[in-house]
């Protein structure tokens, strides 16, 4: 298997600790035989078929945003074997993703199926906030409703840098169980309320 990257993967911070750690080989080993800068055909079919992502995003000053993002298989669009797509919908009007994504256009999701085959994608690559108006005309085949009942304001497009596995062996086996999901609901008890107790908790230095 010959990886497709363009440029040598590994950024500075990490080749300098394989160094360190005397893993270059191992390091070498896996982006040769394991890094892409695309999706292969097993990895679009993978995303397909994903009901959850793990973003991760970072802002002009390196603070990092980690963050869930689900819905039923296909919500995460695959256009091409170098762009896919995710709806964003109304939440708690911060926008921390999309804050960082406008500041830096970095952005990194991991994909873990911990159903069937308990295994996981790391996807990385550079994202813009597109408008649906703006991007339905050029991506027909997007979906109309993601998730029942709404329809998508905003896309996340990310043209993938990277592509490689997340190992199974650490991944545990889940069992879905029934559930009725509240999509879109503004109910503060089927959002969670104030589980963790923040909004009577004493602020320092906010």
């Amino acid at each position: 298997m010959t990886s497709h990257l363009l440029h040598r993967p590994g950024s500075a911070g990490e080749r300098r600790l394989q160094r360190a750690f005397g893993s270059e080989d191992r390091a070498e080993r896996f982006y040769r035989e394991q890094v892409l800068d695309h999706l292969n055909e097993q990895m679009r079919e993978f995303v397909t078929r994903q009901e959850m992502a793990f973003v991760a995003t970072a802002d002009a000053n390196g603070a990092c945003d980690a963050t869930f993002r689900a819905g039923p298989p296909g919500f995460l669009h695959v256009i091409d074997e170098r762009t896919l797509a995710y709806p964003e919908y109304r939440g708690n009007g911060v926008m921390a993703s999309l804050g960082n994504i406008s500041e830096t256009g970095q952005i990194g999701l991991l994909l873990i199926d911990f159903v069937r085959d308990l295994i996981g994608l790391h996807i990385n690559g550079q994202a813009t906030v597109a408008e649906d108006a703006e991007l339905r005309p050029e991506v027909p085949e997007l979906p109309t409703e993601t998730v029942p009942g709404r329809r998508a304001e905003h896309w996340v497009l990310i043209e993938v840098e990277e592509a490689y596995i997340h190992c199974a062996k650490h991944i545990p086996r889940l069992t879905p169980a029934p559930r009725t999901r509240a999509w879109g609901s503004d109910d503060a008890r089927r959002k969670g309320g104030d589980f963790f107790g923040a909004k009577d908790t004493s602020r320092q230095g906010l």
